[in-house]
């Protein structure tokens, strides 16, 4: 009993300070951005990919209501196992970004297999195999974009 108690007593206290956040926001979209590091020689090769498959994809993605956005960032390293090449998509909720849902994978599905001109999954990752060789992933990270709310 004594634990159940001192369990409720802290989903209390954390509930109490997400509520406390809220009054300075109001939950946004969500950012899903992942951080590559382009292999020696090969950056202009990976822009060069992105521009010809990449943004073709996101963009019927974006017009079939997939994804809200999409952004390409780049920067100077600041070391070997820095990122230079930062994808981002922005998606409506977290469950859009990290729940599985039939549908949106059957229509992610289809963009692809237009794009890439056959359905079969094993010639898909055979053409796009190459990227591999021109980077290096180095993670993911979820966002929650806010819309501070003005002092009164």
């Amino acid at each position: 009993m004594r634990k159940f108690i001192v369990t409720v007593a802290v989903v209390c206290l954390a509930s109490a300070g997400v509520a406390l956040a809220q009054e300075h926001w109001t939950e946004g979209p969500v950012w899903s951005v992942s951080f590559y590091r382009t292999t020696p020689g090969h950056f202009d090769d990976y822009m060069k990919y992105l521009r010809t498959h990449y943004i073709v994809t996101t963009a019927e993605a974006k017009k079939q209501g997939l994804i809200l956005d999409s952004k390409v960032f780049v920067k100077t390293p600041a070391d070997a196992n820095d990122w230079d090449v930062a994808i981002a998509t922005l998606l409506s909720s977290y469950g859009k970004a990290l729940d599985y849902n039939q549908a949106d994978d059957a229509k992610s599905k289809a963009i692809q297999a237009q794009h890439w001109k056959t359905p079969d999954l094993d010639k898909q990752r055979e053409m796009t195999a190459p990227r591999f060789e021109m980077r290096k992933a180095l993670g993911t990270t979820y966002t929650r974009e806010v819309n501070l709310r003005p002092m009164p």
